[in-house]
């Protein structure tokens, strides 16, 4: 054995990346898989969820290396399905993690955290196999979702019932009213 040989072996574990092409390629697609899924998960870790920023961005980049690196591999369309097949059962069982039954209430928690790590996921693979612009899209979605539909959740729930004024509707219009009819009588 020489240490000659021993160089030469661990340059030869390095060649998957060996023109700057291929590089850039890498580079930029993990990166941008980074980048979209901590857009997500800074949403669900202002909202203290259990999979916040790191988890999201490790999702994601996972998903886009599991697609890249066979793929640059020359691995066949039949062995990448196999792969996306192998992610999304692995994300699948990620997600059920962050579902939480509290037996008590009989709520069920965690849904849409599970949810956003899925399309997360989905976002990673879609910048692995380099359709970045669809997972840039995508990524808007989902933060649509998150958050415009959260506010709107929390509208509908603030109401008591349909045509009634909110329940803590406390304005100094209100108040004003409440004092008015209190001096009138």
């Amino acid at each position: 054995m020489s240490w000659a040989q021993v160089l030469k072996t661990i340059e030869s574990e390095f060649v998957d990346l060996s023109d700057v092409e291929q590089l850039t390629r890498a580079c930029t697609r993990l990166t941008v898989a980074i980048l979209l899924g901590a857009a997500i998960g800074w949403e669900r870790e202002r909202r203290r969820s259990a999979a916040g920023l790191r988890t999201h961005m490790l999702v994601a980049l996972g998903a886009a290396l599991f697609v890249l690196a066979p793929a640059q591999a020359g691995l066949e369309e039949d062995g990448l399905s196999r792969v996306l097949q192998g992610v999304i059962s692995g994300i699948g069982f990620l997600g059920a993690g962050a579902v939480l039954k509290l037996s008590e209430q009989g709520e069920i928690r965690g849904l849409t955290t599970a949810a956003s790590i899925w399309a997360t996921a989905a976002i990673g693979v879609a910048v692995g196999q380099g359709r970045e612009a669809t997972a840039l899209l995508a990524t808007l979605i989902v933060l649509a979702i998150l958050v415009v539909l959260a506010q709107l959740e929390r509208r509908m729930h603030h109401f008591k019932s349909p045509g009634t004024q909110p329940e803590d509707d406390d304005t100094p219009r209100r108040r004003r009213r409440a004092g008015d009819a209190a001096d009138e009588s």
